[in-house]
């Protein structure tokens, strides 16, 4: 039985789609009496408040959700009450419960609306088999970082003297951070949200997982009650209590935005997820490998900023509790002290961190590159598998390496192969660049001629490497690195490469059906 009261105010009604799903959140005077049911043809969902008056403008038109239109009032069925209709897309299956005041948050009432599943259509791809057969252990994919803005939606995060948000700060940040990782050949970043709304803790380290993340590194800026404190700091887990006082109030504060954002973090009975990896040695070796990247991420944020804490801190916190993957949190800096509040909001010194954490994670990378990555491909070689009608002279071709090469790595004595032969391919090339302004001299004559070059100027794309566009362009890996002075392999989208070639690259363009000369040339 529904007991009505008159006594409470529907004070505010916030609206934040998100890819999965879209949220509504009702701010509430007292603690809501509620009932819901859903209508079809058209879809709604029609949320009855019982001894609630209205105190906000409605209708609210929605932008940007998958599944919700309008919100709008009716007539209720009762005298007293609030009677509130959600305009649906299509149908959804919502989940709506009440939170407790929390921060600077009063009663709420969550509404969430699942967003349709779309049906995904398996494409298999053509895949040539000899290139199957070719990366044994070594391959070129790319290694993946996921990067976690700390917060957003309706869990705003710490808040500075200037009213202003965490969850924008951490946002901006991970943008930038994302696009220095996308620039550099053999890395790739993804986002655990993309825009300002609640993604629960527990299911942060589940998309970094679902992207196959070999590092999961989650961005906050600090807060404290004080204003004191100030520094950028860098956290990995621990299975037992934060090490310092100001890991203790992070951890406090990660169970609060977990209650401002709706979700639900697990008590230490109910994680038999961590349980069970505190027994394993993946987890141990993933902490391993977290606190190895938080050293050189600390040093390199320490270039560029103050530091609150000259070494890693350890915190037992839910979006690092993830067992196969390295993870840590980068706190920026103090959102919560006035100089450092500044410095958070400014262009240019988000853009100096995210430079810094980048750089830190690229050290640990090309120190340490996972196999079945180019990093690892380019540091430690190729193992290619041979198959039916390859030769050495094929192989090297392929890789940018050379025969001489490949039979010193392998201590082969002919060039003999079998199929089926694994075979270690270096970073070599069979013969030494020639720079243009070389002469070549006969040496049947006295006569001497200038070589014929084509110089050209290389734009990186995405997946290229050395060798690849070597082979592309008929000359060899130390010919570029020689005429560009790199000293590393690593190549980042956009860079140009000077290519100098004894004869005409192959320009030629295969016409597709509906292409026209001008259309060609306008490409």
């Amino acid at each position: 039985m529904i007991v009505s009261t008159s006594a409470n105010i529907l004070e505010n009604i916030r609206v934040w789609p998100s890819p999965e799903e879209t949220r509504v959140v009702i701010d509430m005077a007292d603690m809501p009496n509620f009932t819901y049911f859903m209508l079809t043809k058209p879809h709604r969902l029609v949320v009855d408040l019982y001894g609630t008056s209205l105190n906000t403008k409605l209708p609210i038109g929605i932008q940007n959700s998958k599944v919700l239109n309008l919100i709008r009032k009716s007539n209720p069925s009762k005298e007293e009450s609030c009677r509130l209709v959600f305009e649906l897309k299509d149908s959804s299956y919502p989940r709506i419960f009440i939170l407790n005041p929390s921060g600077e948050y009063g009663h709420r009432l969550v509404v969430n609306l699942p967003h349709k599943l779309q049906k995904t259509v398996a494409v298999q791809k053509k895949v040539d088999v000899t290139e199957t057969k070719g990366a044994l252990p070594f391959g070129t994919e790319d290694i993946v970082i996921a990067i976690d803005p700390g917060h957003g939606g309706n869990d705003p995060g710490a808040v500075g003297l200037g009213r202003k948000y965490e969850k924008h700060v951490t946002l901006s940040i991970s943008r930038r951070l994302a696009a220095k990782i996308n620039a550099i050949i053999g890395m790739k970043a993804v986002l655990t949200r993309h825009g300002d709304y609640f993604v629960d803790l527990n299911k942060r380290s589940e998309i970094a997982r679902n992207q196959g993340a070999h590092l999961l590194v989650s961005v906050h800026a600090d807060g404290f009650d004080k204003p004191q404190p100030r520094g950028a700091s860098v956290w990995v887990l621990s299975v037992s209590r934060a090490n310092s006082e100001i890991g203790r109030w992070i951890e406090r504060h990660e169970e609060q935005s977990n209650l401002l954002g709706g979700g639900a973090l697990l008590n230490d009975n109910e994680d038999k997820y961590l349980s069970r990896a505190v027994l394993d040695l993946q987890f141990s070796n993933s902490q391993k490998e977290g606190y190895e990247v938080a050293l050189r991420v600390l040093k390199e944020i320490g270039r560029v900023t103050n530091l609150h804490k000259t070494s890693p801190g350890h915190a037992s916190l839910a979006v690092l509790k993830s067992p196969d993957i390295p993870s840590l949190l980068v706190e920026a800096g103090f959102i919560t002290n006035p100089q450092e509040e500044i410095l958070l909001l400014n262009s240019s010194h988000q853009q100096k961190i995210a430079n810094a954490v980048f750089k830190g994670i690229l050290a640990y990378f090309n120190e340490f590159p996972p196999d079945g990555t180019l990093m690892s491909a380019l540091k430690n070689g190729i193992r290619h598998k041979v198959t039916l009608g390859q030769s050495l002279s094929v192989i090297a071709k392929k890789y940018g390496s050379s025969v001489s090469g490949i039979k010193a790595t392998n201590g082969l004595k002919s060039n003999i192969l079998k199929i089926g032969q694994v075979l270690t391919v270096p970073d070599m090339n069979a013969k030494e660049f020639v720079p243009a302004s070389t002469i070549a001299v006969r040496e049947s004559t006295s006569s001497i001629d200038p070589i014929t070059t084509w110089t050209y100027m290389h734009t990186v794309a995405r997946g290229e490497y050395l060798g690849k566009i070597a082979t592309n362009y008929g000359v060899t890996v130390s010919g570029i690195r020689s005429i560009n002075k790199l000293k590393k392999d690593i190549l980042w989208v956009g860079q140009k490469l000077k290519i100098v070639c004894k004869k005409p690259k192959d320009t030629s363009i295969k016409v597709e059906n509906g292409e026209y000369l001008s259309k060609i040339t306008s490409n």
